[in-house]
């Protein structure tokens, strides 16, 4: 199983860093603080300004978020940036035996919990906010 791509923990990063500075937050700040490659976080920003979660300032570089910090919640950075298409965050294996009576069945019977597994994380990351984030990373 693969794990969620770490463009989430980087744009949540990004965004909680862009609320708490956003005078500062060019891509190279932002590159210092996640501690990764410059292109990287604008490949993340690009996909969190075409989700309409910031603004990015061209040429004198910076940006700004385009909602309070109390509504972005982790889902929308979530599918902001791909983590993984719709109902797919876990995958089962390919062509199992279907001789074998567990072979035949497990795609069934695994599916249905897999999904309710995914969407329970889904529905807490909707609880949390980039402004919890923020009261996190302050120790409030």
């Amino acid at each position: 199983m693969k794990q969620i791509s770490s463009r989430f923990s980087m744009a949540v990063h990004t965004l909680t860093l862009i609320a708490v500075a956003p005078s500062e937050c060019t891509g190279d700040f932002i590159a210092g603080s996640v501690n990764t490659n410059p292109v990287v976080v604008r490949r993340i920003m690009s996909m969190l300004k075409k989700a309409g979660l910031i603004d990015v300032r061209a040429g004198v570089g910076g940006a700004s978020l385009l909602k309070e910090p109390s509504e972005i919640t982790l889902l929308d950075v979530y599918k902001a940036v791909d983590v993984v298409e719709d109902g797919q965050l876990f995958n089962i294996h390919e062509k199992p035996n279907i001789l074998c009576p567990v072979g035949r069945t497990i795609e069934d019977s695994l599916s249905a919990e897999l999904k309710e597994a995914q969407a329970a994380m889904e529905k807490r990351l909707n609880e949390t906010t980039i402004g919890m984030m923020i009261e996190k990373a302050h120790g409030n």
